[in-house]
């Protein structure tokens, strides 16, 4: 890339596409392509190339998903199914009818299967079956992902992908009930916490471990590889760390001010055991984390706080 190349974000309201922008402009680069929902619905083709034949970006950055926690995943599986592949079909393949140069395909390290071995390697894909709760958007993921390496094999295009471990920061969701674990957890014990309440109940048996990193350290990455000259076709992008939900649950307790009690609640499911990503080629094209959970958790309360205060406040507004 150069500082000159209109860069199109797409997802730039979510809280990948947002440090995207952030980082991006913080570099030097100041011709971003940005389009809301409103204005561009990508899972409609004809919207889709009809934006890219406007703009005509040199670059492209696929952030934009349908996405969600355990509970969401497991009960909306045909939309997150359909919405993806229809996310990620029509921008790449826009992306290679109206010449853009480069674009990185964004998806999740739900890509893997569920029993691949540990750490998940980039040579694990395909390699067994997936997480049930998260399959329908792993498949659609898998696809993009797919895709982006059959249109660089086929016709030469920079088309290539990134796979972040579980991801949290500024601009995540919030929802009581479509969120993803951190998110779910910081909100859970904010109000907890509120209220008085002598414990807090998590789902699961807070054994299974998991691997987190800060939005803005993915955002950092994904620029990295945007400026390298002969990519890999798939790259994993994690912290090298893992902690336990039980340890997480903890850690969050504390950032949040929470003193109480912390009960793990076995009957609801635990998802994948272990899921931690071998990020040592990234790590090898000159890439690393700066931001460490514990500092992140603490960074991203303030933001956290305010949101769900001002939440509690319009739903006690009584209209005039």
């Amino acid at each position: 890339m150069n500082a000159c190349d209109k860069i199109y974000i797409a997802g730039h309201r979510g809280m990948v596409g947002g440090a995207l922008v952030r980082q991006l402009r913080a570099d030097g680069f100041q011709h971003l392509v940005t389009a809301t929902h409103r204005e561009l619905d990508l899972t409609r083709q004809a919207a889709v190339e009809s934006f890219f034949v406007t703009h005509r970006p040199d670059v492209v950055v696929v952030a934009a998903a349908k996405v969600g926690g355990i509970h969401a995943n497991s009960t909306y599986p045909a939309e997150f199914m359909y919405d993806n592949l229809m996310i990620a079909a029509n921008v790449i393949q826009a992306a290679h009818l109206y010449g853009a140069k480069r674009l990185l395909f964004l998806g999740s390290s739900c890509i893997y299967p569920k029993f691949a071995p540990q750490p998940l390697r980039e040579e694990s894909l395909l390699s067994g079956l997936l997480e049930p709760t998260n399959e329908a958007y792993a498949m659609a993921k898998i696809a993009g992902l797919k895709l982006c390496e059959h249109y660089r094999a086929q016709y030469g295009r920079m088309f290539h992908s990134a796979m972040p471990c579980n991801l949290y920061g500024p601009g995540d969701n919030y929802h009581p009930t479509n969120s993803h674990v951190i998110p779910a957890l910081i909100r859970r014990f904010h109000e907890a916490r509120l209220a008085g309440s002598a414990e807090v109940s998590v789902w699961g048996s807070g054994t299974p471990l998991r691997e987190f990193l800060h939005v803005d350290d993915l955002a950092a990455a994904c620029v990295h590889l945007l400026q390298l000259e002969d990519p890999p076709n798939l790259v994993n992008i994690g912290s090298g760390a893992e902690e336990s939900i039980g340890d997480l649950a903890r850690m969050v307790a504390e950032a949040v001010g929470y003193a109480g009690r912390i009960v793990f609640d076995p009957s609801k499911p635990d998802g994948t055991p272990r899921k931690v990503m071998d990020s040592s080629l990234i790590r090898s094209l000159g890439w690393s984390p700066a931001i460490s959970l514990q500092d992140g958790l603490r960074s991203v309360y303030p933001e956290v706080m305010e949101k769900l205060n001002l939440e509690a406040a319009a739903a006690m507004a009584v209209p005039a």
